[in-house]
């Protein structure tokens, strides 16, 4: 039988996974890229020996990063992605019908391509006609651009490597510079049960830059930790409520799970004061 070790950077523990056959495996300009098949979990995205996506679960992470943001916004039109080259995210995005443009930022052309061919689900809305694709780094495309852009998405990889320009205060001084005054931000920020620490790194270093910022979670079977994290930063609207007025089909994300996704205000303080115990 064949195993893959997951080479996850922060995680204390190794996932394996069951190999039942190898698609692809390449090395592009950028990074390692592999796709290959589990019993479980289907066709499996892996770049730099860490898993990106599953087919079984992607659609956990992908509702809410987006939807979150997208239904906390009254009437979202333009729409940047940076990174989340499987599509997973512009697919999500390209579900309110109020959307007119997506900048989707990708630095890595060979993850689009590898996407569109073994995840074609996932890839489906890359090729929509609001959808002007740039490879790329997302930190030089949001740099010095005007300020017309409603929703910054960032579906990055872990913070290491060419992703670190993703999470500098620079880069967040560049968002926020970029959005209109209702504008709003989000990003994966890792796992409060294994990265801790870089969550609070993230929370505070958005504090910095805009007026609200809060931390809302997600319960993700293949990634490290288990309970995801996504920070939000924006310039005028609580992402804790719903203004949006358009219907989203979803397979987990709704309403109430929007409501209960935030940490509670308690646990979110003592998160923040380092006074939460684990």
């Amino acid at each position: 039988m064949i195993r893959f070790f997951e080479k996850d950077p922060y995680a204390p523990i190794q996932y394996t996974y069951e190999v039942s056959k190898v698609l692809y495996h390449k090395r592009s300009r950028f990074q390692d890229i592999m796709v290959f098949e589990n019993p479980h979990f289907g066709r499996v995205l892996v770049l730099d020996g860490v898993v990106q996506i599953t087919q079984r679960d992607e659609f956990f992470y992908h509702e809410m990063l987006t939807h979150v943001v997208m239904n906390s916004h009254p009437d979202p039109k333009n729409v940047i992605v940076i990174g989340g080259g499987d599509g997973g995210t512009v697919r999500e995005v390209l579900k309110h019908k109020s959307v007119e443009k997506v900048y989707f930022i990708e630095i890595d052309e060979e993850v689009i391509n590898v996407s569109k061919t073994y995840f074609p689900r996932v890839a489906s809305g890359v090729s929509d006609k609001r959808v002007e694709i740039k490879c790329m780094d997302g930190a030089e495309f949001v740099k010095n651009r005007k300020s017309d852009i409603d929703l910054v998405i960032v579906d990055s990889t872990d913070i290491i490597g060419f992703a670190k320009s993703l999470f500098t205060r620079k880069f967040f001084h560049s968002i926020r510079n970029c959005l209109t005054p209702d504008g709003m931000y989000v990003s994966l920020s890792e796992s409060l049960h294994f990265h801790k620490d870089i969550v609070i790194d993230v929370q505070k270093t958005l504090r910095t830059v805009f007026p609200v910022v809060d931390l809302y979670t997600a319960p993700l079977a293949t990634y490290a930790g288990n309970w995801w994290t996504f920070s939000v930063g924006s310039k005028r609207f609580d992402p804790r409520e719903i203004r949006s007025k358009q219907t989203v089909r979803c397979r987990y994300y709704s309403d109430e799970i929007h409501a209960n996704a935030f940490l509670p205000l308690p646990m979110y303080r003592k998160l923040m004061s380092g006074k939460l115990d684990w």
